[in-house]
């Protein structure tokens, strides 16, 4: 089942997803971001489910199963400049910016900040296409939600 996923999602000329192979794709992403620094918490665990719970309007249990399969994508998925640049050809730029926030959402959601997340996000911003300054103010946006969002 995953496998033709990635082959659709990663072949020359990808066909726009599905609505649902899209919540997949960028919940993949979000798990493959978090676990850049070999330290998967629980924190971002979930934080990744609420936001899959709140950007697709799913339950909790919706979400935590949505999260699973993307598990399981993320440990398929070829590199991640070809699953990024994938995503980046079939969803629109105001998603991806969101993504993005998304992502250091993730990537704040344990409380320490690495060089290889850092590394990480400007990689997976730049490929999907968004450019540093609304990268920049997507990490400034989830900063301060972080704030008022203790983990």
């Amino acid at each position: 089942m995953f496998g033709d996923f990635l082959r659709r999602l990663t072949a020359p000329q990808p066909d726009p997803l599905h609505e649902d192979d899209a919540r997949l794709a960028l919940a993949a992403l979000l798990v493959r971001v978090a676990r850049t620094d070999d330290d998967y918490a629980q924190a971002e665990i979930q934080r990744i489910d609420r936001i899959l719970s709140t950007r697709y309007g799913l339950d909790a249990e919706a979400a935590a199963t949505l999260r699973t399969k993307a598990e399981q994508v993320e440990a398929q998925a070829p590199d991640t400049v070809r699953f990024t640049r994938a995503i980046k050809d079939v969803v629109a730029y105001e998603d991806r910016r969101a993504v993005v926030e998304a992502l250091w959402s993730v990537v704040l959601a344990d409380g320490a900040r690495d060089d290889a997340e850092d590394a990480a996000l400007r990689l997976v911003a730049n490929l999907l296409g968004v450019n540093d300054v609304d990268s920049a103010m997507a990490r400034h946006k989830a900063e301060k939600a972080q704030g008022a969002d203790p983990k």
